[in-house]
């Protein structure tokens, strides 16, 4: 069986969905980082695997729904869980613009059970974060590759590389519901 250890750090980088680098501010960042957020709101569900480490091959499913955050400022308020077998394992997080970066946490941040994120950029399709818990250093980056899928994947540092631990592939969950007008 595996650990909530291994859930709390998989979940823990998925929530980090849309996370980001140091950038410039300006209202054109600011407009695209907003309405990144705002196009990556909603739900999403998909698999996951740990690709390396002690609970290296272990799979997951993530089901998130995401929304922007209140006010003029750009950023994304993620709820859900993440499940392996019968384990479920809540994902909360929060990552707000702070001047020409981004700030945040997952579950209750590096004080507590989780993690802060600590930087941020966001380019037209991707967000990437800065992740910290002690002394681990990490980033998530999370890719939309269309307007049904993200792939996210979550690194850490060991020494001086940056090495993918965690891969997962979100599906947007839409409602299939044709909608028509009559005449």
């Amino acid at each position: 069986m595996h650990s909530r250890k291994f859930l709390l750090l998989f979940g823990l980088a998925v929530v980090a969905l849309p996370p980001f680098a140091a950038m410039a501010p300006s209202a054109t960042a600011a407009t695209r980082d907003k309405a990144f957020f705002e196009s990556v709101a909603g739900s999403w569900k998909g698999p996951g695997e740990i690709v390396a480490g002690k609970y290296k091959g272990t799979k997951f499913t993530c089901n998130l729904v995401g929304e922007p955050v209140n006010g003029s400022g750009a950023g994304i308020k993620l709820d859900g869980s993440c499940r392996v077998g019968v384990f479920k394992q809540p994902m909360t997080a929060l990552i707000t613009q702070s001047g020409g970066s981004y700030k945040g946490k997952f579950l209750d941040g590096a004080e507590g059970k989780g993690l802060d994120v600590v930087s941020g950029a966001v380019t037209q399709d991707t967000v990437v974060v800065g992740l910290n818990r002690s002394k681990l250093n990490g980033a998530m980056i999370a890719r939309v590759r269309d307007d049904k899928t993200m792939n996210v994947t979550i690194s850490v540092k060991v020494e001086n590389q940056m090495i993918p631990v965690i891969g997962l592939t979100l599906a947007r969950q839409v409602d299939e519901i044709t909608v028509g007008s009559v005449e």
